[in-house]
């Protein structure tokens, strides 16, 4: 098996697997995990972790298994792998889906943990997962999303996160890498049911965090949560017609936006950004673009926001132009436009 990423999330998904693995027949003790190299106090961070088991950039204070080898040779990394878990930002595909091709086994099953949509070379909007599918030319795609805080996952802290896998065979044979007592997992067949809730309840993640902000109160906040949700739910079946209202009810849905809209990087961000440039009359594009630099940089330890893929592919006016269920504008469409127009600016 092979983690294709390893940073926050990657490393505690990593750690999941590794864990459940030897207890697991048929599957092999050994788990690699791909590292994009980079220097930790003077030592390449693929070393750090494999002789002191820690990822201390990235998921510190966390033992990591032994059996799990940090791999920084993107082609060793994958080519013995059946199992290949995708767990990092998506404007890295581009320039590893070929590599991965060329070297994986043909018959190596792809899960994506990957929470975004894309734009495709004609401007519509593309999961991920089909992003992964076309990359690969492989039939299929599983994805895993779900109210999940990497740093509680790691920390062994309960939690439950859904499983979107069209071919009932491929059940059996998914679900027990990652389900375990810590680390509920229901799979359910509702691919992009699972992938477009994951994608979008990051946008509605800022308006909690603007919210929060600008001190608007529980109650605002939790306005914009639920129109979010509503909105979320007319979007996927109005885009994806084959999407189940009750997939909104899994971990992947309700759950996940009261878990980002509460403790997710995207809310910690705008909170922050509605603070700094609150207190300005006027922000300029340059300003705000600064803005989000600096708090991306002193909040998320290296990492990114989540809400660049969402708001690339899919402007607010446009969205809003294909989509006439939105009548009258909620009120979310106001920290929406905000989230928007300010974080589009620095992207």
């Amino acid at each position: 098996m092979c983690v294709i990423g390893s940073g926050n999330w990657g490393s505690a998904i990593a750690r999941v697997i590794a864990s459940n693995a030897p207890a697991l027949p048929n599957v092999h003790d050994h788990v690699s995990m791909w590292v994009y190299e980079e220097e930790v106090n003077g030592r390449n961070l693929s070393n750090i972790i494999n002789n002191e088991h820690e990822n201390v950039k990235y998921l510190p204070g966390v033992q990591l298994p032994q059996n799990l080898e940090a791999e920084p040779d993107l082609e060793r990394a994958v080519r013995e792998a059946s199992v290949l878990v995708w767990v990092l930002p998506h404007q890295f595909l581009p320039r590893l889906l070929p590599t991965v091709k060329a070297a994986m086994r043909k018959d190596a099953i792809s899960v994506s943990l990957i929470k975004g949509m894309a734009a495709s070379p004609d401007g519509a909007l593309q999961l991920i997962s089909s992003r992964i599918v076309q990359g690969l030319g492989v039939g299929e795609v599983a994805v895993l999303m779900g109210a999940n805080v990497a740093d509680q996952v790691a920390r062994d802290e309960m939690c439950e996160a859904t499983l979107g896998v069209s071919h009932p065979a491929l059940i059996p044979v998914l679900l027990p890498l990652f389900d375990r007592a810590s680390f509920r997992v229901r799979a359910v067949s509702d691919v992009a049911g699972v992938e477009v809730c994951g994608a979008l309840k990051n946008v509605v993640a800022l308006a909690a965090g603007f919210a929060d902000g600008l001190r608007l109160g529980s109650n605002t906040k939790a306005a914009f949560m639920r129109i979010g949700m509503v909105e979320i739910s007319k979007f996927a079946q109005r885009f994806y017609p084959g999407v189940e209202r009750e997939t909104m009810w899994e971990s992947c849905g309700i759950a996940d936006l009261i878990t980002t809209c509460l403790d997710g990087r995207n809310r910690r961000c705008a909170e922050r950004f509605a603070v700094v440039t609150s207190a300005h009359e006027e922000t300029s594009a340059q300003e705000a673009a600064d803005a989000w630099h600096s708090i991306e940089a002193e909040l998320l330890n290296g990492q990114k926001l989540q809400v660049a893929p969402v708001t690339m592919a899919c402007p607010l006016g446009s969205c809003h132009n294909a989509m006439s269920f939105s009548r009258p504008s909620p009120p979310s469409c106001l920290p929406y436009a905000e989230a928007f127009s300010r974080a589009l600016c620095r992207f």
